[in-house]
């Protein structure tokens, strides 16, 4: 893929999720349906536009333990990506976000323990998760 080509930031925020991962499919349709705001849009890294993102901002979009929330052409990683999703949300979820007062090597050290546990806690599939159709257009699921 041309990286010329590549459509300009999208100016919604964009997560880029693992797309085969059903504990990052459950914590899309989390929310999805918790979201202040109907802004935010799913990208599965596995697709097409998620590759040329993850790239962009220097993530290896094979290596899908990566949780990446671009936010006006920011990219934030690991916990600061999840603080900033949290803030994102209806109260009380958005409290969540509280944990960037902690230290960040604090923060990204459990991050990094859940990312490697993941398909322990909930497995792993070969399809993408199929969101109701009313979020279908904010979701780019992986491409087969």
């Amino acid at each position: 893929m041309n990286q010329d080509a590549i459509a300009p930031e999208p100016a919604a925020p964009v997560w880029l999720y693992d797309g085969l991962c059903v504990f990052c499919s459950r914590w899309v349709l989390f929310v999805l349906r918790r979201e202040e705001a109907p802004l935010i849009r799913f990208v599965a890294f596995q697709s097409e536009e998620g590759r040329a993102l993850a790239a962009r901002h220097g993530i290896d979009p094979d290596a899908t333990d990566s949780f990446l929330f671009v936010v006006d052409g920011k990219a934030l990683e690991k916990s600061d990506g999840v603080a900033a999703v949290c803030a994102r949300l209806r109260r009380p979820w958005s409290y969540a976000a509280l944990i960037a007062v902690l230290p960040r090597a604090l923060r990204d050290w459990g991050y990094d323990l859940v990312a490697r546990n993941r398909h322990l806690l909930t497995g792993q599939r070969a399809f993408c998760m199929t969101p109701p159709p009313e979020w279908r257009a904010r979701v780019v699921p992986p491409q087969a």
